[in-house]
């Protein structure tokens, strides 16, 4: 029997959003059941829920961002029983039979990818997130979560540390090799600790000159305010690789500027607009300008074991789900440092 579960939605786009019920199956064979403990707010929960990036379907629970607490399994499930804690990221299934998530590129699937919230399962159900009290999954999308970090840190990292992760490790981000940074939000923090755990130079580039202290004590060794055109150009052509978090419309030219020969700057981020790419920024050097998504099960898998490791979580401000309208317009003006969780027991 289904389930019901409480729960934050939006019901409808731009409305805020408030409490509501929704139903989760009751675990399948090869599902698990969570009893989710904490969910992250990623910068696309806003604008999902506002319907800013197409269609969009309501009433709609967002959060991708999931840790919690296996309360029940199916009865052919392997890798996980009671107790055990895991993670849900931001898709939930995917075709399997697809030349990407034969390969561990579920992120990439050609077939059907259902997204952990506003998006569908193979049989057409709508998904709802994790802005909710338990989640069921099939065992082979859920994330096993070391122990050792607090929680509340561990959430983001299932999207934001794995968008980080997944290009440091793809461009094969080397120790000695230098890496800049660009923004220092959600994501750009998860980047700079993820760099320098990996034994890169690493440069933060900011608009504002009051986020140095933060940049070198999240393990930068420099700081340039990416502003101040003499600042930019004394360390042009000088980077391996570049990660782009920014999500507003910004110079990127500039930003291949920095780039060695056979350099990449790698887009992160996703603003609105089109940006203007000038020819002669990446022929002459031999640059290359890239994008990259999260990453699939294997990588988010490894990502979580890199960080339990090196003792690596995001830095959070805690909140109860009755904030999270407050939370969606403080991040519009970018005040929140790093990352918004919700304790899903303010639900109760």
């Amino acid at each position: 029997m289904p389930s019901s579960v409480r729960a934050f939605a939006a019901p409808a786009a731009r409305a805020p959003l408030g409490p509501t019920t929704i139903e989760r199956r009751d675990p399948r064979p090869t599902d698990v059941e969570l009893e989710i403990l904490y969910c992250g707010i990623c910068h696309s929960d806003l604008h999902q829920a506002r319907a800013e990036w197409g269609e969009a379907m309501f009433p709609m629970v967002p959060g991708h961002e999931i840790v919690g607490r296996v309360r029940r399994v199916g009865q052919d499930v392997k890798r996980f029983a009671p107790g055990d804690l895991a993670g849900v990221g931001c898709f939930v299934d995917s075709c399997r039979a697809c030349g990407p998530c034969t390969r561990g590129l579920e992120q990439y699937c050609e077939g059907h990818l259902a997204l952990t919230y506003n998006g569908t399962e193979a049989d057409g159900t709508p998904t709802f997130g994790g802005y909710s009290q338990a989640i069921v999954v099939d065992e082979a999308y859920a994330l096993k979560v070391p122990a050792g970090l607090p929680l509340e840190r561990v959430a983001p990292l299932l999207c934001a540390g794995i968008t980080t992760y997944s290009p440091l490790k793809h461009w094969r981000l080397s120790p000695g090799q230098r890496l800049g940074v660009v923004g220092l939000g959600g994501l750009g923090h998860m980047a700079v600790k993820l760099g320098a755990a990996m034994g890169a130079e690493v440069t933060v580039f900011s608009t504002s000159p009051k986020k140095e202290a933060d940049a070198r004590r999240l393990g930068a060794h420099a700081f340039r305010v990416s502003a101040d055109a003499a600042s930019m150009g004394a360390v042009a052509g000088t980077f391996d690789l570049v990660i782009d978090t920014v999500s507003a419309s910004h110079d990127v030219g500039a930003l291949l500027g920095l780039l060695r020969v056979d350099g990449t700057l790698v887009l992160v981020g996703a603003p609105e607009r089109p940006l203007e790419v000038p020819a002669f920024s990446i022929i002459p050097r031999r640059r290359t300008l890239a994008g990259s998504m999260i990453g699939g099960i294997r990588e988010t898998q490894e990502m979580l074991d890199f960080c339990a490791a090196h003792g690596i979580g995001a830095d959070v401000e805690v909140i109860p789900a009755q904030q999270v309208n407050e939370a969606y317009e403080r991040m519009l003006r970018n005040d929140v440092r790093f990352r918004f969780v919700i304790d899903t027991a303010s639900l109760g």
